[in-house]
């Protein structure tokens, strides 16, 4: 088996024990990479290793050595992956990792949002449970999950522990029809009537050319004025400006989101200005339960092992 130079770009970004690839004569991690590091240290690799650090043709084709891309993560939009495909290097992603963590995230965001936790909440810390002149008081509508019908975007494992969930508490569960591949035995439904009919609705596909803002100001039209948004997979997936709009208008009851377009939002965002209790944004966390996070660490160097074996898996080049 060849000896190979493995690189991971941002290691800080992965909270778990990863270990060198049995195929690497040498190994380097650095903490974090700057654009104008990138050339410099994937020199001479032949195994670069990325979370988010984006890696476009421009870059690439001045690495003559580079043959495999690992990230180590399921979305590879930060890859120029038809440039790899083209050119012979191969891209591997992670699979079925995050099948219980993000969804149990999303189903917390559904409850808090359903039930007006967050509102409650601040009126308690606001003392009207204090002056109540009951046990207990009704400031703010509270929903059942029973009954009710989960829409679904994304029929991968993610969608599919979704839908698990979903059947637990009692919903009736919707596939949206918005895209190929599409897993088999499935009924689909199309994403007009899927936005129309589901109480809530869950985002868990990939950020292509094809599903960028896929839900925008006239998707959310077509949501009931009950309905949750939730976004635990890719921000570019939801037009932003069309969703504060859709909740200042009351077009939809509340959204929680655990992404942004563009992470981190260093010079800030629309939606890190909301304080409103129908609004949940968490820090693109969703995926990172720690034991998530060790069984996506160790697919990552296996991913690297086998393709280093000529037995190559997970490739999307």
């Amino acid at each position: 088996m060849p000896a190979h130079h493995v690189v991971f770009l941002d290691r800080a970004s992965l909270k778990a024990r990863v270990r060198a690839p049995a195929c690497a004569e040498t190994y380097v991690e650095h903490a974090k990479t700057a654009p104008d590091q990138l050339l410099e240290r994937l020199a001479g690799a032949t195994v670069a290793i990325t979370n988010k650090v984006p890696l476009r043709a421009e870059l690439l084709a001045q690495l003559p050595a580079l043959k495999m891309i690992a990230v180590a993560a399921t979305g590879y939009d930060v890859i120029d992956v038809p440039w790899c495909r083209e050119h012979g290097i191969a891209v591997a992603n992670i699979r079925n990792y995050a099948v219980h963590t993000v969804p149990e995230h999303a189903f917390a965001l559904i409850l808090a949002l359903r039930r007006n936790l967050l509102a409650y909440r601040a009126d308690v810390e606001a003392g009207v449970w204090n002056r109540s002149e009951q046990f207990c008081f009704f400031t703010h509508p509270i929903g059942d999950l029973h009954g009710s019908t989960l829409g679904i975007v994304g029929e991968g494992a993610i969608g599919q522990g979704m839908a698990a969930i979903a059947r637990g508490f009692g919903m009736q569960v919707l596939f949206a029809d918005h895209a190929p591949p599409k897993a088999p035995g499935l009924d689909y439904t199309p994403l007009d009537e899927l936005l129309a009919r589901s109480d809530v609705v869950s985002l868990h596909c990939p950020l292509t050319p094809a599903t960028r803002h896929l839900i925008g100001l006239a998707q959310l039209r077509r949501m009931q004025r009950h309905a949750l948004l939730i976004n635990t997979s890719r921000g570019g997936l939801v037009d932003e400006d069309a969703l504060i709009q859709a909740l200042d208008e009351g077009l939809i009851a509340g959204a929680g989101f655990d992404v942004l377009t563009t992470e981190p939002p260093r010079n800030g965002h629309p939606l890190l200005d909301l304080r409103r209790p129908d609004f949940i944004l968490t820090p693109h966390v969703a995926w990172a339960s720690d034991g998530a996070m060790q069984f996506l660490a160790d697919q990552l160097v296996e991913n690297i092992e086998h393709w280093a074996e000529g037995r190559p898996r997970h490739l999307v080049s």
